[in-house]
């Protein structure tokens, strides 16, 4: 789906967290990054994936990564989904889908015969330098961190 590739510098870009804070991509200059997108806050997949990801922080602390989520909901719908499972790690709400476009992951999906538009769960881990080291776009959502940290 993405046109991004490995060994591109990754995208920079900024947004309002589940907390109103604004977060960049180079405000994790000298670390590496896990951008995960997902499609929706709440749904079956997405917590699963996020609950992954938050149970093995200490393991992405520990390796100098900075996990992040993105998703077109709301600033409030993302709070309620980070209070409700305890995630620690920011969730932005990218309404206007401007990270989403600039990374590639929207477009057409196909779910029980029906075609609509949406987020293609896609995962980018950005090295210390900005530069795009990997990207999963066959993400298991109940083992995503082994399949980041392998």
């Amino acid at each position: 789906m993405t046109t991004l590739k490995i060994g591109e510098k990754a995208p920079d870009f900024k947004g309002i967290d589940q907390n109103g804070k604004e977060i960049s991509l180079t405000d994790f200059k000298g670390k590496k990054v896990v951008l995960f997108f997902y499609p929706k806050a709440s749904t079956p997949g997405c917590t699963a994936e996020a609950c992954d990801l938050q149970n093995n922080i200490e393991r992405f602390v520990n390796a100098n990564y900075q996990v992040i989520g993105v998703s077109a909901d709301s600033q409030k719908r993302q709070l309620n989904f980070a209070t409700k499972n305890n995630l620690e790690y920011p969730l932005i709400a990218d309404e206007d889908k401007v990270i989403i476009n600039a990374y590639g992951v929207w477009g057409p999906k196909k779910f029980m015969g029906r075609e609509y538009d949406g987020i293609h769960r896609t995962t980018f881990i950005i090295d210390e330098d900005g530069l795009i080291e990997d990207i999963i776009s066959k993400v298991k959502t109940k083992e995503h961190t082994n399949q980041i940290l392998k």
